[in-house]
């Protein structure tokens, strides 16, 4: 018999379709989406999304995440606004430092060439996105560095479940950069950390499979640098390397 003081599990169930992935092939293809169609979530959509990211642990089971979600009233928008200068900031800084403006970032079909595209089109079109949500943690002690650890599977989770509905977004943290002014106007608490800026919408684009690192450069087997005979990657599976570390 269900629980009285309990909301119906089922009201917020993601809709039977034969475009949403299993759990494994959304996790496999789920890619960071920056360019997004100019359409609102649907309210049921969105609560589906936020059902699934609360469906995610906390330490000691604290639920102490919070989702500021931001559409299209006066001050969501007037917020969106905010990010988009931080993130256009942001973006200014990292093209200069990681070479965006010179050598493969000036070709448009290099990799380097698309994702600059990818990243010019995300932060000139911030404001348009449909909806960003701005994952919070109720802090119950002093920062910590574990602290991230009772938040960010909530946004995975949050992640994952737009993918099944065909929607997408990305984890992103530019908001430091304007989080003063941010929180004035949204009215968050000092206590309260905004953990990330997750955008969200309707791909400009597809998801489909990521590209990663070799199993057997990432999976040790007993100890540090051991190889991994079982750790084998599925067939047909493409690589991509990392990108390169700055010098000390």
């Amino acid at each position: 018999m269900p629980d009285p003081g309990r909301p119906d599990s089922s009201a917020y169930a993601a809709p039977m379709a034969t475009e949403i992935p299993n759990l494994l092939d959304g996790m496999a293809t789920t890619r960071a989406i920056r360019r997004f169609a100019a359409e609102p979530i649907p309210e049921h959509d969105l609560a589906t999304i936020l059902w699934h990211a609360t469906r995610a642990p906390s330490g000691t089971n604290r639920q102490p995440t919070r989702f500021v979600v931001l559409r299209d009233d006066e001050r969501a928008v007037e917020a969106k606004a905010i990010l988009a200068r931080g993130f256009r900031r942001g973006w200014r800084d990292k093209a200069a430092d990681a070479g965006y403006g010179s050598g493969s970032a000036l070709d448009p079909v290099s990799p380097k060439g698309r994702q600059r595209a990818a990243m010019d089109h995300f932060v000139e079109h911030f404001e348009e996105i449909p909806v960003v949500v701005l994952p919070c943690l109720v802090r119950y002690r002093a920062p910590n560095p574990f602290e991230g650890s009772s938040v960010y599977p909530a946004c995975q989770n949050l992640l994952l479940a737009a993918r099944a509905l065909g929607y997408g977004g990305v984890m992103t943290g530019w908001h430091v950069l304007v989080e003063d002014e941010l929180r004035a106007v949204l009215e968050i608490p000092d206590a309260v950390a905004i953990s990330a800026t997750i955008p969200l919408g309707r791909p400009l684009g597809r998801h489909g499979p990521v590209r990663r690192l070799p199993l057997r450069d990432v999976v040790y087997d007993g100890h540090w640098n051991s190889p991994s005979d079982w750790a084998i990657d599925p067939p047909g599976t493409r690589f991509a390397g990392p990108p390169p570390i700055a010098p000390a």
